[in-house]
């Protein structure tokens, strides 16, 4: 795999790439989307965005640039080359969250989707503010117990004690690990770590930044590491903590009713009666002023057949696939957030 370039030299080229089409007036500033000050009712965050790739662009570099997993960017472009997109290709950015049926108090994470969501109390006025986030889970046969449960201790530059069973398959691999690996470049759990009451299971930076949207770990949650930082400042322990399993979701969205499908993890597989079902619900809570175009059916399971997760609408007089993808606002690319380009330009 093609992973030569380093993230400084990315931000080089972003800068540039921002300011080359600055001219352009289709071109808007991308919006922040790890972010968001919403109702608290609200079922839909952020936004659709398209992105032009540059000759040097990477799916991997831009997703970790968007708050977005290496599934993510590559499953709503399918048929991209992840490490040669092409000079002037253009890009879906699947910036647009339906969020998963649990409860909106601490965190909330969904395996098939590989995010992660922190929501804050409402405040006075009924708005809360949301946090989302990539995700890299445990592989197949180490997956992430489903449930709820708790943060229960917060560390910084932790070492970290390595399960027996982990050392024994890195024995076999070759690859012997000791006992304890301390603080530095070469621990796996990155320099933040939010401990669960689940033993042994913790969500984590990392040291290997590519794995953040994809199955490569024991069955803990990693993040890049701009995010578990960002994290770690706000998530208090005691916070809870919500593991689903939801590939299928639905939610109102600017009077339309979008639906979102992920692949569903192998071990778990996808409820596609349940997906029809969330779907029947939805519309029938549907807002005051909201599309009553009945349900496109066939839609409905060409989202679920493609697996892009990217939010669709799918109502009868909602626009097709491609005239929605091209709806999207072009966007500079350019850092999102202070602090994304900081921790991407330092190159960590």
């Amino acid at each position: 795999m093609r992973r030569n370039r380093t993230p400084s030299s990315l931000v080089v080229l972003l800068l540039v790439a921002g300011t080359c089409m600055a001219g352009d007036d289709k071109a808007v500033a991308p919006m922040a989307p790890h972010e968001f000050q919403v109702p608290a009712e609200q079922q839909v965050l952020g936004a659709l965005q398209r992105i032009q790739a540059r000759h040097e662009d990477t799916l991997p570099d831009l997703g970790r640039l968007f708050n977005l997993g290496y599934e993510e960017i590559t499953r709503a472009n399918p048929g991209v080359d992840p490490w040669l997109p092409g000079d002037g290709a253009e890009l879906v950015l699947p910036t647009l969250f339906v969020l998963p049926e649990a409860p909106r108090d601490g965190l909330v994470l969904n395996m098939a989707g590989m995010r992660l969501y922190y929501f804050t109390a409402p405040d006075d006025n009924g708005i809360r503010k949301i946090f989302t986030h990539p995700i890299g889970i445990g592989r197949v046969g180490w997956s992430t117990p489903l449930g709820t449960t708790r943060i229960t201790a917060r560390a910084k530059d932790p070492s970290w004690y390595v399960p027996e069973s982990i050392r024994e398959e890195h024995a076999k691999e070759g690859d012997p690990l000791p006992p304890v690996v301390p603080p530095g470049p070469d621990n796996p759990l990155g320099r933040h770590v939010l401990r669960l009451a689940l033993p042994s299971y913790l969500i984590h930076g990392t040291n290997k930044p590519w794995g953040v949207g994809m199955r490569v770990s024991h069955g803990c949650i990693r993040l890049y590491p701009e995010d578990i930082e960002a994290l770690y400042s706000m998530v208090p322990t005691g916070a809870p903590v919500h593991i689903i399993d939801q590939p299928y979701l639905a939610g109102w969205h600017d009077g339309r009713l979008m639906f979102t499908a992920y692949k569903p993890l192998e071990e778990n597989g996808g409820d596609w009666l349940a997906a029809l079902e969330l779907l029947d619900q939805r519309f029938r809570e549907a807002p005051e002023g909201a599309s009553t175009a009945a349900i496109d059916w066939g839609r409905v399971a060409r989202i679920t057949r493609e697996s892009m997760g990217v939010a669709f609408p799918v109502q009868e007089d909602a626009p097709g696939h491609r005239q929605w993808l091209a709806s999207a606002p072009l966007v500079r690319v350019e850092p999102v957030a202070n602090y994304r380009a900081q921790e991407v330009e330092s190159g960590k």
